[in-house]
């Protein structure tokens, strides 16, 4: 990856180059003095009982982190806060997408955990049992989880874009006893029908004797007697606490499945302990959130990222939290701003992807808003570039907020490289994660396993573990170690590319298995996403490879232009010629077309594998994922016209 020209002086006025110093003592504290370091840092949260052993590692991979430390997620979350000046406090502030608000304190959070608790225990569930969740993005969500934490019960929430076979796939790979849906929930000014796709994924999974409705929307929906339940109708309203189970630090908290390319979706186990110490310790090391201040991550509940930095990590914190139910273009591009202004928003944590796509509509929208409130931006999710880094920053953080840049997966459990505020930032440069967590150990390694050179890309690896770290893949700890931990032994394969700068700095280049061969060339898809949208005029870009006789793979492009920008004649060429000089000749796309949208899951993530199916005239299976069917439709026209134009090149 190339750095822009000013990568190393962006932030030339040294107004982010703080003493670094506790950083690196805080790092070599951290690994020199693990158990020391991790007793004390454990603390962010009361534990019933201390453990025997930090770090249990007698049956590596399979780590124990605070070993027979006991605890409940659910109290710390919530029941610890209300014995000082918080019960009072906002846990959340929810906004609908139809501007509808409900403001919950940790108090009224607290009454609606334990009503929901004692329903489950009611409905037969306990200790050890498995639920599934598939809700649109409402407090209920929230409750829903805490509940099931706190009788020891594990979750597996659904993302509620997915389709009745992903949710029916994982029910059955989870053994869940119970579903908790909505009747809906609203995206783009539409209903999402989660009932009727929930009624589908039951038919493919049997095994659920009952399913608890949440009424979101409204709408008519069947209602199976004796099966399905009204949330208002099952949840008790007089008060009765529910006492929180006493859970081992190593007992399961959720399971949340990652969707691969190719294979059987991975179900990723997270314990109660380790787990949590690691999101309240990373949040605040990263971010250093003051208590008042108001912290929105703007991602979907689904995902990892809403679960640790959504849900856990803020609640075990005692912060104050923005919930929006909606996507952040509707009813207009200013709908994130306008929540940032409205509610006085101090840490604004989301997407590259998002983040070009509101770049594409112009810097009037968030010009007409009050970003004063801002103090610290972060982005999560894949690399970002450096131009739409440098947007983000000057554009929306006026240049006074510093960009974190976070690394991580659903398997770390929580950020693993990433600027620190509150250990010390150090400068900062467009497009690098810059350094690791403490106690977090990066590796470089090359096909060979050795560490790389300064500057040569490698596979990203981290060496023996941390307290955040999955405990197995469910139901399959063999393909937990042989995906891991059987390539390089020893350590933590991430499956990503990266390279390290001469000065220690992390860039990460994206999957592994994203990769062209062109003549002989392996080259990662973000690279040529990257030099694409650093020229004038592009927004956003997603790159593929096509067959190809001669090549392997010749370089194909779907570009999104900014507002405000039109294709030229000359377009297509001057593009090329700007990529050829900027990362050489091997890189240049053979072709390069230009679309309205891109075809993305609602979570932001483009999918390239629609494009290519689309391109190569090819079903492009499952799009319920998409935010729009629309995009797909679009593309299928231009590519029909492509062909017709161009019978010689496909």
């Amino acid at each position: 990856m190339e750095q822009s020209d000013n990568g190393n002086s962006i932030i030339s006025s040294g107004v982010f180059n703080h003493n670094v110093g506790k950083y690196l003592s805080v790092q070599e504290n951290s690994l020199q003095n693990r158990d020391a370091f991790w007793s004390e840092h454990a603390r962010i949260i009361d534990w019933y009982s201390t453990w025997t052993k930090v770090l249990d590692d007698s049956k590596k991979p399979f780590y124990k982190w605070f070993k027979d430390g006991k605890l409940n997620v659910s109290y710390n979350c919530v029941d610890r806060h209300l014995k000082n000046n918080r019960r009072n406090k906002a846990a959340f502030i929810w906004i609908g997408e139809n501007g509808e608000e409900k403001i919950v304190t940790y108090q009224g959070l607290y009454r609606r955990v334990n009503a929901f608790a004692r329903t489950l225990l009611d409905s037969g569930l306990g200790k050890g049992d498995c639920i599934t969740i598939y809700m649109p993005m409402i407090i209920e969500t929230v409750v829903a989880m805490l509940a099931a934490a706190r009788i020891g019960v594990v979750f597996t929430l659904v993302f509620s874009g997915f389709g009745s076979d992903a949710l029916a796939e994982r029910i059955r790979d989870s053994n869940s006893k119970l579903l908790i849906t909505a009747d809906g929930g609203f995206r783009n000014g539409k209903i999402v029908d989660l009932k009727k796709i929930a009624d589908e994924a039951l038919d493919k999974a049997s095994d659920i004797e009952t399913v608890i409705v949440y009424k979101r929307t409204g709408h008519d929906i069947d209602m199976k007697e004796g099966r399905d339940f009204w949330w208002d109708k099952i949840v008790k309203d007089d008060f009765l606490p529910v006492p929180p189970e006493v859970m081992d630090s190593s007992d399961p908290l959720y399971i949340l499945y990652t969707s691969g390319t190719t294979g059987k979706p991975k179900g990723i186990v997270h314990g109660s302990g380790g787990y949590s110490v690691w999101v309240a310790n990373t949040l605040k090391w990263a971010f250093d959130p003051g208590e008042d201040d108001r912290w929105w991550c703007a991602a979907d509940i689904g995902w990892v990222t809403g679960h640790s930095y959504i849900v856990f990590a803020p609640l075990l914190l005692g912060l104050t939290s923005i919930l929006y139910e909606g996507s952040i273009l509707y009813p207009d591009p200013s709908r994130m701003w306008q929540i940032v202004e409205r509610y006085g928003v101090n840490q604004l944590y989301t997407s590259p992807t998002a983040i070009r796509s509101l770049m594409r509509h112009g810097n009037h929208y968030p010009d007409a808003c009050d970003l004063s409130s801002l103090k610290v931006l972060g982005t999560v999710g894949e690399p970002i570039n450096p131009a739409a880094w440098e947007w983000f920053y000057k554009v929306i953080g006026k240049g006074r907020c510093p960009v974190i840049d976070t690394y991580w997966q659903t398997e770390t459990g929580g950020f693993i490289i990433s600027p620190s505020v509150n250990l010390g930032l150090p400068n900062l440069k467009p497009g690098s994660a810059t350094f690791p967590m403490p106690s977090v150990e990066p590796y470089v390694l090359s096909e060979e396993g050795s560490p790389t050179r300064n500057g040569e890309k490698g596979f990203l690896c981290v060496k023996g573990t941390w307290p955040g770290m999955m405990l197995t893949i469910n139901n399959d700890p063999s393909r937990y170690m042989d995906v891991y931990f059987s390539r390089f032994p020893g350590y933590y394969y991430s499956g990503d590319y990266a390279i390290q700068d001469e000065e220690g700095y992390f860039w990460l280049l994206g999957r592994a298995d994203e990769v062209l061969k062109v003549s002989g060339h392996r080259l990662g898809t973000i690279e040529i996403e990257d030099a694409l949208v650093s020229v004038d005029g592009i927004a956003e870009a997603a790159v593929f490879g096509k067959p190809d006789a001669v090549k392997g793979d010749a370089i194909v492009a779907f570009v999104v232009l900014r507002e405000g920008h039109h294709r030229t004649p000359d377009f297509v060429t001057q593009t090329k010629k700007i990529i050829r000089e900027s990362l050489g000749p091997i890189t240049v796309p053979d072709e390069i077309h230009v679309v309205n949208n891109l075809p993305k899951t609602r979570s932001g993530k483009i999918m390239r594998r629609v494009l290519k199916a689309i391109y190569l005239n090819q079903v492009p299976g499952d799009i319920s994922t998409l935010e729009s069917g629309a995009t797909v439709e679009e593309i299928k026209e231009a590519m029909d016209l492509f062909r017709k134009q161009n019978k010689d090149l496909l």
